[in-house]
């Protein structure tokens, strides 16, 4: 279900000037608006400290008085809660929408030179190539609103904003998730060492940036029921990585603060008193929604390294048996750098333990290990 807010009348915003109502539903919308000059998309004010925290309406009408009615603009990303896919180059419009065939259905804006496409939520990075295709996707900078006019054209909405719906989740998962849109429930504290933005933890320093199920368990709103095994995961992972002890208790405890649904102080207490060395192949069957496709720890999007059983040995494959095939294409890439055991293996193909360990012995003299 979409998100609905009040809608301004797309035909008040044709004359190009804002009054006092529309502005107000644009704050009661929630958004973050600035002003900007006339016949440009350039502010009339310093504008980044309104990412934080939105200027009251008095202060908003003030600025409409003392630039004699400016163009209007809204700050996307967290303060507004509000994605924008600006699209300049309308000629790749039937490619997007099959990529993307949410924007069809969403608040839509006719602009100078394309067109618009609001999302509520703001739970990816802003980009400037979005699925390859040099689209915008906006979420922490602003656009010209309805009815800013520039070169004579006025901006105005083709889907008014009571159609807007929430930013497509797969869109996240390809460009990258932000933190998630929870501030802390004290408002104005602050962990030491954690980098915030707008009450939310945009980045948190640790070591082994290079294992990408950190960042993804950090970039999700854990949900009921994966709300352990990804805390504990978390944990061992930071360890295992070279973080302090005490410095990864302080980025799990900050994790799980900042979720919709946090875990109890003493269920977080056990999670420290646990310690596990994780492996890849551990990682994914307990976190499903872990993506590992992105990760330069193993294989970056399919591409085997040098030092891969099935690289090293390419010439070798075609003598292989199949149970010996099986286990090594296990073991190269579902396996890729473990050390399995021959239980552990024969539980994941299903063969018999005796079957792999024969097959094992038998790759073994033929040079695979």
């Amino acid at each position: 279900m979409g998100v609905h807010r009040s809608t301004p009348c797309p035909c008040r915003y044709k004359k190009g000037l804002i009054t006092t109502d529309q502005i107000k539903e644009y704050y009661d919308n929630g958004y973050s608006l600035l002003p900007l000059k006339k016949n440009s998309k350039i502010p009339c004010i310093y504008w980044k400290q309104y990412k934080d925290k939105r200027a009251n309406f008095d202060d908003v009408l003030g600025w409409y008085k003392k630039f004699d009615n400016p163009n209007i603009g809204i700050i996307t990303g967290g303060i507004s809660s509000l994605t924008v896919i600006d699209v300049d180059d309308t000629s790749i419009l039937p490619e997007l929408i099959k990529q993307v065939p949410e924007i069809t259905g969403t608040t839509r804006v006719k602009t100078r030179r394309g067109y618009h496409y609001y999302f509520s939520g703001n739970g990816v990075n802003s980009t400037n190539n979005l699925l390859n295709m040099g689209v915008e996707l906006k979420s922490g900078g602003y656009v010209v609103a309805p009815p800013s006019i520039i070169d004579d054209v006025t901006y105005t909405f083709e889907i008014p904003l009571s159609e807007i719906i929430p930013l497509p989740i797969y869109l996240i998962e390809k460009e990258g998730y932000k933190a998630p849109d929870k501030a802390p429930e004290k408002v104005g504290y602050k962990a030491p060492d954690v980098e915030y933005k707008n009450r939310r933890i945009l980045g948190l320093p640790y070591h082994g940036k290079k294992v990408d199920c950190i960042r993804q368990i950090l970039s999700r709103d854990l949900q009921v029921g994966e709300r352990d095994n990804s805390l504990y995961i978390l944990y061992n992972l930071l360890l295992q990585n070279d973080n302090k002890k005490d410095y990864s208790k302080k980025i799990v405890t900050e994790k799980n603060r900042l979720l919709t649904k946090p875990l109890p102080g003493k269920e977080v207490e056990i999670i420290f008193k646990k310690a596990y060395n994780h492996k890849c192949s551990s990682i994914i069957e307990k976190l499903p929604f872990i993506k590992c496709d992105k990760c330069k720890l193993k294989f970056k999007g399919g591409e085997l390294k040098m030092g891969n059983i099935l690289i090293r040995n390419l010439r070798k494959l075609p003598e292989l048996s199949n149970t010996e095939t099986r286990v090594v294409c296990l073991l190269g890439t579902y396996y890729e750098g473990e050390n399995p055991t021959n239980y552990e293996i024969a539980k994941k193909t299903g063969m018999n333990k005796n079957t792999v360990s024969n097959a094992m012995e038998r790759l073994k003299k033929k040079g695979f290990f």
